[in-house]
């Protein structure tokens, strides 16, 4: 069974930092591909950083290209994504998710993803 638990969401002011952490297994990394969704009130879900992840290459939305990085601690079996520069639009709460590696479909296509977290708040303000 995939469990995805994700943690490190909190309160920014503008231009500040925070890191997602999405603790999964390595057996999650070795069949899904992984990255990290948000959504914010009235808006539909979006993928912001994804990753193939049997070549480790990562793939970011407009909106954070530059200022999101995502990585893989295989050590910690975890999926951290590092936001730095944040924004007040960037508020949202974040989901972590994953999917099987034989999916074709666009990586930003939220509903073709099984696994999900729970889901961490991340609040910046002005």
């Amino acid at each position: 069974e995939v469990q995805l638990v994700e943690s490190g969401g909190g309160s920014v002011q503008a231009g500040g930092s925070l890191r997602l952490s999405c603790a999964a297994s390595a057996s999650t990394y070795s069949n899904c591909n992984m990255g990290w969704f948000r959504q914010a009130p009235g808006k539909e879900r979006e993928g912001v950083a994804l990753i193939l992840t049997f070549n480790g290459l990562t793939f970011y939305s407009d909106s954070v290209e530059g200022r999101f990085t995502l990585s893989w601690d295989k050590g910690k079996n975890t999926l951290y994504l590092q936001m730095n520069s944040l924004k007040p639009e960037d508020t949202a709460m974040y989901y972590c998710a994953a999917r099987p590696r034989a999916l074709k479909s666009s990586l930003f296509k939220a509903n073709d993803y099984s696994y999900w977290g729970q889901g961490t708040q991340v609040t910046v303000s002005e």
